[in-house]
C-alpha cells in the first residue's frame, strides 16, 4: 500500500491557513509517504498528469499532523507521482496541531 490510509475529508480543526503565502511560513522536510493518510478519495488525472500542475501554488505538498497522525491535505498528485517514481519519501510542509 502507497499510503497508510485513504480519509475522505479533513478530521482535524481548521488551521486558518489557507493561501500558499499563509503555508510559506511553514519550513518543508521530508516524509514517507506510507505515513501519511489522504484527505481525498479521488484524484483528479489532469493534475497528475500536468506538467506544470505546481507552476501556480506551492512546490510542496501540505500537511498536518494532528494527534500524530499525518494527513495529506494538499498534494496528493505530487504523492502518487513520487510513488510511480518507486520513491518513498515527499517534502512537504507539515503543520503540526498537536
Amino acid at each position: 500500500m502507497i499510503f497508510k490510509g485513504v480519509g475522505d475529508g479533513r478530521p482535524y480543526p481548521d488551521h486558518g491557513l489557507v493561501s500558499t503565502k499563509d503555508w510559506a511560513a511553514v519550513a518543508p522536510r521530508q516524509v514517507r509517504l506510507e505515513d501519511l493518510v489522504t484527505t481525498k478519495r479521488e484524484l483528479n488525472l489532469d493534475n497528475l498528469l500536468a506538467e506544470d500542475s505546481t507552476f501556480y501554488g506551492d512546490l510542496f505538498a501540505h500537511v498536518v499532523q494532528y494527534k500524530g497522525i499525518m494527513y495529506l491535505e494538499d498534494g496528493l498528485h505530487r504523492a502518487v507521482r513520487a510513488a510511480l517514481q518507486q520513491r518513498a519519501l515527499l517534502h512537504a510542509r507539515v503543520l503540526v496541531l498537536d
